[in-house]
């Protein structure tokens, strides 16, 4: 098919876009220049606004157009204990649910040394510097439960277990092989209340 130039660009730069293949890219373009010109161009502003302007923010690494997020800077948030997850929407889906009222440390991925993905691009030092500084009372590793995900939290659970942190990994609720997004808020809470502890009894 013969198609415009620019109007071939913009379903090309549609497919970025998770899940979003050929066809689903070209009727969004048709829709825009067909029916939402006013859409597309409020659509194009905020996008290009988001990519300049929207960083990470300093000490939990969500993504932030200020240098400390809003979570960190409430102060009616327990600082003490830190939920760890591996992206900002699992951090989203988490507040939905209410629940929650401690602070965040999102790790932007999972261990994947066949991607070349380890602890120094997840930020790993970072967050065990956090820990050290001995004002973290737990820490909630809250990875999908993908093999993946579990395999992170089990490295991070092994990399602290000489602190005195509690460290709990959620449990009840979530099933294995899948996403936080996906998991409604109610089951959602409910692992968090189900959390165990990772850590090993000194009797052992």
């Amino acid at each position: 098919m013969n198609l415009s130039p620019l109007l071939q660009e913009l379903i090309s730069a549609l497919r970025a876009l998770p899940g979003v293949g050929p066809k689903s890219a070209q009727r969004m373009a048709l829709h825009l220049l067909e029916r939402d010109r006013r859409g597309a161009l409020s659509l194009s502003v905020a996008l290009e606004q988001a990519v300049e302007n929207i960083g990470e923010c300093r000490r939990c690494r969500n993504l932030s157009e200020r240098e400390i997020c809003a979570v960190c800077e409430d102060g009616t948030r327990d600082a003490s204990v830190i939920c760890v997850l591996e992206s900002p929407v699992d951090l989203m889906a988490v507040e939905q649910t209410g629940g929650f009222n401690g602070v965040y440390f999102v790790l932007k991925g999972h261990l994947s040394p066949i991607d070349g993905i380890g602890p120094e691009e997840l930020g790993l030092e970072q967050l065990f510097a956090r820990v050290d500084q001995g004002n973290v009372s737990e820490l909630i590793l809250a990875t999908n439960p993908t093999v993946e995900g579990e395999a992170t939290a089990h490295y991070i659970a092994e990399q602290l277990q000489q602190s005195s942190v509690n460290i709990t990994r959620i449990a009840h609720g979530v099933p294995v092989g899948g996403e936080l997004e996906f998991v409604d808020g109610g089951t959602l809470a409910h692992a968090f209340a189900g959390r165990r502890s990772l850590k090993r009894s000194a009797d052992v």
